[in-house]
């Protein structure tokens, strides 16, 4: 077996031009590209795919099944760690010895490649994990909106809608700006946790494509939801200072 390799390659929020010159540089030079197919792109190209193949049309691209609409460490999850694992092996034995995971935002703020390199690491215990940082989509978010995320010594936090309000409570109490994942189909719960406490929101949405939509968190219907791709922003009171807002 070759000398393996393991890069998760973190490849930005969804605009290809967002991609790291040293991310599309590991795209290139991996022998294989592995890209999360998820339930929603079903048997057509996930956003991560789409993103390599125009940034780097000549990879050679793997989908791998990942149940994204499970949380935590579920069996299911578990279960397409394991199968993706076993791709990234068969690979290695095969005898590539760079394997590439393409990941969208940054492969190490919640990221399925944590899961696939440890997991792959108790297999081949002598295996090299590298990692290539991507834009967020809290900053992508930030810059579209232009929202500073923090300023001074003001304090960030990031937190997964999945925490639930008594878990978010806290965390909105004790930071300055706090930015919310995967919140669209919880926008009202959010909306009245964070103007109960006196504090505004921006709710983005695909944000970096062109269909992306950006609206203050006052301003939207009781029943209004959003993607899997959203974010929640809310920041100390501030001018906009060129975003789209």
């Amino acid at each position: 077996m070759n000398h393996a390799r393991l890069v998760g390659v973190g490849v930005g929020p969804g605009d290809p031009q967002l991609v790291t010159l040293a991310a599309a540089t590991a795209l290139r030079q991996a022998d294989v590209v592995l890209v999360p197919a998820t339930e929603k792109s079903a048997d057509g190209p996930g956003r991560a795919e789409r993103i390599v193949t125009t940034v780097t049309p000549e990879a050679r691209i793997e989908r791998i099944g990942f149940a994204m609409r499970e949380q935590g460490r579920s069996a299911r999850r578990r279960e397409s760690w394991q199968a993706a694992a076993e791709a990234a092996l068969a690979h290695f034995a095969a005898g590539p010895a760079t394997v590439a995971m393409a990941t969208i935002g940054d492969p190490a703020v919640y990221s399925t490649f944590s899961y696939l390199a440890a997991t792959v690491r108790e297999s081949l215990p002598e295996l090299e994990v590298s990692w290539i940082p991507g834009i967020t989509a809290m900053q992508a978010l930030a810059a579209a909106s232009g929202t500073p995320l923090v300023e001074g010594n003001e304090v960030l936090a990031l937190a997964p809608a999945t925490l639930g309000v008594d878990g978010l409570a806290p965390v909105l109490e004790a930071a300055d700006s706090v930015c919310i994942y995967k919140g669209g189909r919880q926008l009202g719960a959010l909306r009245e946790l964070i103007t109960d406490r006196g504090r505004t929101g921006i709710v983005g949405s695909e944000v970096s494509l062109p269909e992306q939509h950006l609206a203050r968190l006052d301003e939207l219907d009781d029943d209004a939801r959003t993607g899997y791709f959203s974010a929640v922003l809310s920041t100390p009171a501030r001018t906009n200072i060129g975003g789209s807002l």
